[in-house]
């Protein structure tokens, strides 16, 4: 049986990018979250604090491992089996990337060190400022990245000659129509994915018995964000969708399974989208509310599919992630909500009080990862047939590869994944059995610690 090699390496390029955004997911958001801990030791000097980094460092730095190393294949693949996008668009994407390089690897490279070994060799006050660099660094990394992704779904400041991209404005290219909202989007989505982390895994410890002060004071943080965020992300959302309906309207077409132009359009909840009959079985709907969500009027038009025949998107897959996204978005608002009710209302830390609380909570440890990775397929298949939206097809930037070639590197990147997120699991499970560090503490380890504490701030 004959595969299509176009197909099978567009496959294999949503193989890499599906594994290595679940570690800049976590990197993004938990970096902030280190250097708020650090803060908090640093001023109220309470050891949970510290004890608090250096258990969520380890798993910072066991993603970011991940995270960089995967990254890496990935860019490699724009060499191998994409080679027509260099060549057209690389006078775009080329300083980009590199600028992601001298800005974010270098910053995070210099002093990651500081940040993961630094204890007892710097002073607290360095030890702080360094965190914050590497946090700074991630957040620069996600900012070169989208923007350049941006650029791809929304071109502007450049010029064609001969099909090859040349910039006229830098400002444009950066900052181009869909960057602000796609770059608040991910941002928060990245805080968020590590809100819930750190209450699933802390929730986990809890109901194992291994807590202690310090995990309880890391679940009120989560949920403090979680709390925060979740609707905040709504709203970002909304915003983001109102941009892709005005530049991308065919995305909005296939997320809401419309095929035809309608005013008034109703919002499909759940139905079978079928290309062929351009219809959704068993479709629920309501009426008129596309409209009012996608234009802010109850008799709004949406442009249908039937508006760019042989430039759409898949259906299926689109409109379905759009709605595991919005999905668990809304499951993100009632948890995040209920935990930080729980957790703030009484203080309460028996784990026997808080037992159904607990159970939500490590079921929802990787929440995060199902809706970026859900938003992501959005956002790219939904901008098929286009590798540079409305200038330059995926097709056209293939390598001109033997389906058993790609279809063997496909099989062997799917094996070695697979490999590596369960060894990350269970890592990340083996990490949550250990009991925390202020139970195992002899007196005379805490006279040292504290020790410890008075020669850093000196």
């Amino acid at each position: 049986m004959e595969f299509d090699p176009f197909l099978l390496a567009r496959l294999q390029f949503a193989a890499n990018i599906s594994f290595h955004i679940l570690f800049p997911t976590i990197t993004i958001g938990l970096c902030w979250v280190l250097f708020y801990f650090r803060l908090r030791y640093t001023f109220s000097g309470d050891k949970a604090w510290e004890y608090a980094y250096f258990f969520w460092v380890k798993i910072f730095a066991l993603s970011f491992a991940l995270g960089v190393v995967s990254g890496i294949t990935m860019s490699f693949q724009f060499g191998t089996n994409w080679p027509g996008f260099m060549e057209r668009a690389g006078n775009i994407a080329g300083p980009l990337l590199g600028y992601e390089v001298l800005t974010a690897f270098f910053l995070e490279a210099s002093f990651l060190g500081i940040m993961l070994f630094g204890k007892n060799r710097v002073s607290n006050r360095l030890h702080l400022v360094s965190c914050a660099l590497v946090a700074v660094g991630t957040s620069f990394s996600a900012f070169w990245i989208l923007s350049l992704n941006s650029w791809m779904q929304t071109p502007t400041g450049f010029r064609l000659e001969d099909g090859v991209f040349f910039v006229e404005s830098w400002w444009e290219v950066i900052f181009n129509p869909s960057f602000p909202y796609r770059l608040a989007h991910m941002f928060n989505a990245s805080l968020l994915t590590a809100a819930f982390l750190i209450m699933g895994i802390s929730a986990w410890r809890a109901m194992r018995g291994v807590d202690g002060p310090a995990t309880w004071k890391v679940m009120r943080t989560g949920a403090l964000m979680a709390a925060v965020l979740a609707p905040l992300q709504v709203w970002i959302g909304d915003l983001h969708g109102l941009n892709t309906l005005k530049h991308q309207p065919a995305k909005v077409a296939a997320m809401e399974g419309i095929w035809e132009t309608e005013k008034g359009a109703p919002l499909t909840l759940f139905g079978f989208p079928d290309d062929e009959q351009q219809t959704i079985h068993m479709a629920i709907k309501v009426p008129n509310l596309a409209s009012l969500i996608l234009t802010h009027e109850w008799d709004g038009e949406v442009l249908g599919l039937n508006e760019f025949e042989g430039e759409t998107p898949p259906v299926g897959p689109v409109f379905w992630s759009f709605r595991v996204m919005v999905g668990i978005g809304m499951l993100m608002v009632l948890v995040g909500w209920w935990a930080a009710w729980r957790l703030f209302r009484n203080r309460d830390e028996n784990r026997d009080t808080q037992t159904w609380l607990l159970r939500a909570l490590s079921v929802m440890t990787f929440s995060g990862w199902i809706a970026v990775l859900a938003g992501w397929y959005v956002t790219e298949i939904g901008r098929q047939p286009w590798v540079v939206y409305g200038l330059l097809r995926t097709s056209d930037v293939v390598a001109d590869h033997s389906s058993a070639t790609v279809m063997s590197t496909l099989f062997g990147y799917v094996l070695l994944y697979l490999f590596l997120l369960v060894s990350y699991i269970a890592t990340l499970r083996y990490m949550s059995t250990k009991p925390a560090r202020s139970l195992t503490l002899t007196p005379q380890q805490r006279a040292m610690d504290d020790a410890e504490k008075t020669e850093g701030d000196a």
